[in-house]
Parts: structure tokens; C-alpha cells; sequence
């Protein structure tokens, strides 16, 4: 697999390196040495601690956040509001949105529901963006994974391979 993740984007600009989350059972190749941030939100009501491991590439944000909720019930009303928070931040619009499935572990059988969306909006700049996202839950854990920045930095074998390299554990 990392054979292919260099081969399907390789660019001098990306360093693709594997990345395994201290907070949360996951794996993803992401294009530069990353940092990791924890911070509070409320999502639709549910308070949870959400961690943020990102990289950038030439203004490109590569994102993965994930958070434990008190309850797995509360995974898409989470999933929701975190979907619409994203969309928000860049003032975007969605262009495309659809329901894909991934396996559900890289040891378990099963596959897990995700959601992908492809929005367009301005920066506080004017500058237009586009963000790609994947929104999904198992059990207890929510998880989005999201690139945004400049559309003319963009494309989408490096969205790909950022999309395809994400694995739970």
C-alpha cells in the first residue's frame, strides 16, 4: 500500500508518511510532518474533546479529527453538526455529496458507512476554496477527514490518496 501512496501522488511537495493516532484507533498517510491539536466543541449540544492531527502543503490543509462521544447513539446527530460546522467555516456550498462504504477495521470483516462531500467557498481573502470531506462514525467514535484550500492547488489523485490511506484500526 505505502508503494502506491508514493506512485499515485508523488511530488516533490509531498512527503507522504504514514501517521497513527495517539487518541483514536486510526492510521492515514498524510503530505507533511503533522500537528496535533485538542480542543472542546459542542456538537448540536454534545460537548466532546476533539483532536485535530493536520499537515499543509502550498496553503492545503490535510486534516483528521476524531472525538468520543458519551454514547454511540449520538454518532449522527455529531456527524451532522460537525458536516455543517466545516461547510460554515469556509462560507461553502455543497456541489456534491454522497454515501460511500470503507471496511470497518483493518483485522475485522464489516464495512462502515461514511459520508463525502465536495463543497466550494471563499476565504476571508476572496480566494475561492474548495474542501473535500469524509464524515463517519463506529461505535462510540466519530471521525472527519478534510482538505481545504485554494482549488487551483488541488487535485484529485492527492485527494485520493489522502481518502484511501485512512484505515481504523
Amino acid at each position: 500500500m505505502v508503494g502506491l501512496l508514493f506512485l499515485s501522488a508523488c511530488s516533490p511537495k509531498y512527503d507522504w508518511r504514514e501517521v497513527r493516532s495517539d487518541n483514536a484507533p486510526y492510521v492515514i498517510a498524510l503530505p507533511t510532518k503533522p500537528t496535533t491539536h485538542t480542543r472542546n466543541i459542542d456538537l448540536k449540544g454534545i460537548t466532546v474533546s476533539m483532536t485535530m492531527v493536520a499537515s499543509e502543503v502550498d496553503g492545503v490543509t490535510f486534516a483528521v479529527g476524531s472525538a468520543e462521544l458519551p454514547d454511540a447513539t449520538q454518532a449522527q446527530v455529531a456527524l451532522v453538526a460537525m458536516k455543517t460546522a466545516i461547510i460554515n467555516n469556509i462560507g461553502g456550498t455543497v456541489k456534491q455529496e454522497k454515501v460511500l462504504t470503507m471496511p470497518q477495521s483493518i483485522n475485522a470483516p464489516g464495512t462502515v458507512a461514511l459520508t463525502e462531500i465536495e463543497a466550494s467557498g471563499a476565504a476571508a481573502n476572496g480566494q475561492h476554496r474548495v474542501l473535500f470531506a469524509r464524515f463517519l462514525a463506529k461505535e462510540k467514535r466519530v471521525y472527519q477527514l478534510i482538505i481545504v484550500g485554494p482549488e487551483k492547488s488541488l487535485n484529485r489523485e492527492v485527494v485520493t490518496t489522502f481518502f484511501s490511506s485512512f484505515k481504523l484500526n
